[in-house]
């Protein structure tokens, strides 16, 4: 296997920085050709083409699951969230979930340690700097081509499992118990991931622990990545994070609350998501797929992701 490259092929620029400048107009690297710019209408096809704003509410919002239906005393209530999991999971391979074990205070402090670390003298941040090399740390870039098109976003990754890629060097110090925070939010979202896998499994007729032994058991994968989205000048040229498919087996998502952006696709049509209050929102990853008889096709060396958005 080749190497991982140690350095990025160009200086790297931070967005905040750019954005914080005042600049007026965004560079030409962070300009998406046509074709990929936003665009607030449905896309049909390979056509954009503007649909009304009631047209676009009637499709909807991606599903929202309450979770407590699966302790419900009700076999009934059971049953149907059991279903609308798996409903969701043939239509959409999204949806939010709310009651779903993990404290609100618990996600307000990690949104609000993340605010405060982007917010950090430049200086404090670039300790944290990464390289291709893994990735983890603050960065600004993925990919090593050199003058490839950026996103006009900056994030900071961590390995969180199997403890062996677990990296403290790579934790920030900063802000002040950042990293009990980070860590209690991590341990508390795998359980979220795990019983959600024990779902998915029944769903299929399968024991309850099946999808958690095919992802490596206690040895599964697990990494955050924290996504930060500067105020843009230009943002009809650029996007945040391009249109993409999440690699793992299943991406949680927190979102800022009450931020819209994220946008899911379905049926060739680009749906905005509007998230539901301390919801956390389920993206069923390309490792995991769904056919529409719902039979799941399952890859090795699979990780769990969860992120956090705006």
């Amino acid at each position: 296997m080749m190497n991982s490259p140690q350095e990025w092929p160009e200086p790297i620029v931070r967005v905040q920085s750019l954005s914080d400048s005042g600049v007026s107009s965004i560079p030409e690297r962070y300009i998406k050709p046509p074709t990929e710019r936003p665009s607030f209408c449905h896309v049909i096809g390979s056509e954009r083409s503007v649909v009304p704003e009631a047209a676009a509410e009637a499709e909807g919002n991606i599903p929202v699951i309450d979770m407590s239906g699966l302790q419900s005393e009700d076999g009934l209530v059971r049953a149907e969230t059991m279903r609308i999991v798996s409903e969701s999971c043939r239509e959409w391979g999204f949806f939010q979930v709310v009651n779903h074990g993990v404290s609100p205070q618990l996600m307000d402090r990690a949104l609000q340690i993340w605010r405060e670390f982007f917010h950090l003298p430049a200086q404090d941040k670039q300790l944290y700097a990464n390289s291709p090399k893994t990735y983890e740390g603050y960065g600004s870039r993925l990919g090593i081509q050199k003058g490839a098109i950026l996103d006009w976003s900056d994030y900071y990754f961590l390995h969180y499992l199997p403890l062996s890629l677990k990296d403290q060097n790579k934790w920030p110090h900063l802000p002040s118990n950042c990293r009990e925070v980070i860590d209690e939010y991590g341990k508390e979202v795998v359980k979220l991931c795990e019983r959600l896998l024990r779902v998915l499994s029944l769903n299929l007729g399968l024991k309850e622990e099946f999808l958690q032994n095919a992802f490596g058991g206690k040895e599964i994968g697990a990494c955050m990545r924290v996504n930060f989205y500067p105020k843009c000048p230009q943002p009809e040229l650029t996007l945040g994070l391009s249109s993409h498919s999440d690699p793992g087996g299943m991406t949680l998502l927190l979102p800022e609350h009450q931020v819209t952006g994220l946008q899911v696709r379905k049926a060739n049509s680009w749906i905005t998501v509007k998230p539901a209050p301390h919801a956390f929102i389920v993206n069923i990853g390309d490792q995991i797929q769904v056919t529409p008889t719902f039979f799941f096709f399952i890859l090795k060396n699979i990780y769990l992701y969860f992120l956090y958005l705006w």
